[in-house]
């Protein structure tokens, strides 16, 4: 089984949005029993709180569930746990690069989205634009899954 963790700042926003888009993206693949997902933020102000108010709410408008997702913050282990480690902005690159060992590797979430001129996932704690931001974890999963079924064969 792949597993792939999602990162961004207070893993309210952005990071569940991915895994919860993912998870009901692979689930449509018929690929749910092949990838873990999981997402987790640099820290901790939200432990155990559910996602933001707009993530639930504009992910219940395309039925998609984020039933079981609770903030958390990232750990060492984590970087040895999951096989992609993909982060929202470069804040959260250079939070988790100073965690990790050299040989972790750290992905940009916007590297998974083809023709892209973003080079962050702005944070609709902040912008107060979750739509933008679910254009791009629509486009960066759909992306994540193609990289899985080439990298990983799925």
């Amino acid at each position: 089984m792949v597993s792939v963790l999602f990162v961004c700042l207070g893993n309210i926003c952005r990071s569940p949005m991915a895994e919860a888009v993912l998870r009901h993206q692979l689930r449509e693949e018929g690929l749910v029993e092949k990838v873990r997902v999981d997402s987790a933020g640099t820290g901790n102000w939200h432990a155990g709180e559910p996602p933001h108010r707009g993530t639930r709410d504009l992910l219940a408008d395309r039925g998609i569930s984020v039933d079981g997702i609770r903030a958390r913050q990232i750990g060492k282990q984590d970087l040895e746990n999951f096989d992609y480690v993909i982060v929202m902005d470069n804040n959260n690159y250079g939070d988790v690069k100073k965690l990790a060992r050299n040989e972790t590797e750290i992905h940009r979430f916007v590297d998974f989205i083809p023709d892209t001129e973003y080079k962050e996932v702005p944070d609709p704690y902040f912008t107060g634009d979750f739509e933008e931001t679910y254009r791009l974890v629509e486009a960066g999963c759909q992306g994540i899954i193609k990289t899985l079924r080439e990298r990983e064969g799925l």
